[in-house]
């Protein structure tokens, strides 16, 4: 049965991420609210939570979803090959609006789907989901709409489009200010040197470049060097924006990288 509770307030919190936890256990799905939009969530280590997570959203494995974690040093467990410049951005802006692309350890026993070896992690920057991730371990977590409508901003949306499919929505409040777009993470695709911006989203370049300066933007270009190439009238962008923010693979001059983010 479904259960919406009301994350503002402390009994009804307590009560939904203890539910929320042994839905988790259960191979189910919750809703849970982050700092960008809110999400649906399954166990990362269960095949057969991830599939119900991608059913649910009408998305297919090549669209697998990205990873939340609850504290930094969750990165070299999840992550091989993290370069300096890419802990240098994590230390900076998690918990927050970035998403990073790594090559994944490859002992981990799971399956997120057709990531070709990768997978996208942030920690996002927000009570309630960091209350969860606490006791649920790493989440595969997607924005909480059926692929194809918009992010939803409550949970009260998310149930409009996911329904029974999700045994837990944890309700709180409107994400992110209410008034506000949503704006999903920045992907950075930190796999090679130098880390690349592989979708534009609530950290800028700017600020990256503050931190990492050799950081190259959407377009493969460096610091000073034309930021925008214009596209002949018409025609369409293989690097269009994803329709929310976990909706589209992350491409990068390698090929595809079918990692994706909230």
């Amino acid at each position: 049965m479904t259960t919406t509770y009301n994350c503002t307030a402390d009994d009804e919190r307590t009560e939904g991420i203890a539910h929320a936890r042994r839905a988790i256990l259960e191979k189910k799905c919750v809703v849970l609210p982050t700092d960008t939009v809110y999400g649906i969530a399954a166990d990362a280590f269960s095949p057969q939570a991830v599939t119900m997570l991608l059913v649910s959203k009408g998305r297919g494995r090549n669209m697998p979803p990205p990873v939340l974690i609850p504290r930094l040093n969750a990165l070299d467990g999840l992550a091989t090959d993290v370069y300096p410049d890419a802990r240098q951005l994590a230390e900076a802006f998690w918990p927050g609006g970035l998403t990073l692309i790594f090559h994944a350890q490859p002992s981990l026993d799971w399956d997120l789907g057709e990531t070709k070896g990768t997978v996208a992690l942030r920690i996002p920057d927000d009570e309630v989901a960091i209350d969860l991730l606490t006791v649920t371990g790493p989440l595969a977590v997607s924005s909480a709409n059926r692929t194809g409508q918009a992010p939803a901003q409550t949970a009260f949306e998310a149930r409009s489009q996911l329904a029974e499919s999700v045994e837990v929505y944890l309700e709180g409040g409107f994400r992110p200010i209410e008034g506000t777009d949503a704006r999903p993470s920045t992907i950075v695709d930190a796999t090679s040197l130098p880390l690349r911006v592989v979708r534009d989203g609530a950290i800028s370049l700017e600020r990256l470049r503050e931190v990492v300066p050799g950081v190259l933007d959407i377009n493969g270009n460096a610091t000073g060097e034309a930021e925008v190439t214009a596209a002949p009238e018409g025609a369409a962008s293989e690097d269009a924006a994803p329709e929310s923010a976990a909706d589209a693979p992350v491409q990068s001059d390698a090929g595809e990288k079918p990692a994706s983010a909230e």
